[in-house]
C-alpha cells in the first residue's frame, strides 16, 4: 500500500508540469484606438435664406422752400421681411472672417399726423434693403459668435395724405438711400453643411431732404427726413465643404 501511494505521488509530480505546459497562453488584447474628434470648419462659400421683422424710426422736419418750417413729428415704420444672403468665410484657428451680401424684400410701413400742418398725415414705407458687410467671429467648434459691419441701402417711399379725404396730396416717388450697418449674430452648425442662426442689425441711414410734388407735378412740400432701421432675422445657410476629422 505504501509503495502504491508513493507511486501515485510521483506520477502526479511528473504530470503537473506537462499539464501546465498544455494550458493555452493568455491571449493578447490590442489597445483600443485613440478617440476621434469632429472639428467643425466654417470655411467656404455659403448661400442661405432669412426672414424676420424690422422697424424704421423716421422724423420729419419741414424745410425751405416750404411756407412753414419746423418739426412735423416722428413715427416707426414696422413690418416683416424676407430675403437671401451669399457669402464666403475662412477660419484661422478659432477666428472666422467673412464677407457677405444680403438682399431683402420688406414691408415696413408707418405714419403720423403732422404737428405743423393740421390735417396732413406723413406716411413712410421701406420696400427693400440690402447689406454689404464684413464679419469677424469666434468659433466654439460648431457654434459661431460674430460681429459685422459695412454698407446698407434702402428703397423708400414717402407720401403726404390729406386726413379728411384720405387722398395723396404729395409724393416723392421711389427713393434709394445709402448708409452704414453694424450688427451681431450667433450661428449653430447642425449638420456638416448646414447652419442656422439669429442676427441683429442696425442701419444708420442719416438725414436726407426730399421734395414732394402734387398730382400735377408741382411743388407741394420739402422735408428733411431722418431715418434709422433695426432688423432681427432668423437665418439658414448651406455651405460648400464639410467638417475636418482630426485625430488625437
Amino acid at each position: 500500500m505504501k509503495k502504491f501511494l508513493l507511486g501515485t505521488v510521483a506520477l502526479i509530480a511528473f504530470a503537473a508540469p506537462a499539464a501546465a505546459a498544455d494550458l493555452a497562453a493568455r491571449p493578447y488584447v490590442k489597445a483600443p484606438p485613440a478617440p476621434i474628434a469632429v472639428v467643425y470648419d466654417w470655411s467656404g462659400f455659403y448661400i442661405g435664406a432669412n426672414g424676420g421683422w424690422g422697424s424704421s424710426h423716421k422724423c420729419w422736419d419741414s424745410v425751405a422752400p416750404a411756407l412753414l418750417i419746423g418739426a412735423e413729428g416722428c413715427h416707426d415704420a414696422t413690418g416683416g421681411t424676407a430675403g437671401g444672403q451669399l457669402g464666403y468665410r475662412w477660419q484661422a484657428a478659432s477666428w472666422v472672417f467673412g464677407l457677405e451680401a444680403q438682399g431683402n424684400w420688406a414691408d415696413f410701413r408707418g405714419s403720423n399726423a403732422s404737428t405743423l400742418f393740421i390735417g396732413a398725415r406723413n406716411d413712410s414705407r421701406i420696400d427693400a434693403f440690402g447689406l454689404f458687410t464684413g464679419q469677424v467671429g469666434y468659433a466654439a467648434n460648431n457654434v459661431l459668435f460674430y460681429v459685422k459691419g459695412g454698407a446698407a441701402v434702402t428703397a423708400d417711399r414717402f407720401r403726404i395724405f390729406d386726413i379728411p379725404t384720405g387722398l395723396v396730396v404729395g409724393t416723392t416717388g421711389d427713393d434709394t438711400r445709402w448708409g452704414a450697418s453694424v450688427g451681431a449674430g450667433i450661428e449653430f452648425g447642425f449638420a456638416p453643411n448646414w447652419s442656422a442662426g439669429i442676427e441683429y442689425n442696425h442701419l444708420f441711414m442719416q438725414d436726407r431732404t426730399h421734395t414732394f410734388v402734387d398730382g400735377a407735378g408741382a411743388f407741394f412740400a420739402a422735408d428733411r427726413i431722418q431715418q434709422d432701421v433695426d432688423l432681427v432675422t432668423v437665418r439658414v445657410n448651406y455651405r460648400w465643404g464639410g467638417p475636418v476629422i482630426a485625430k488625437y
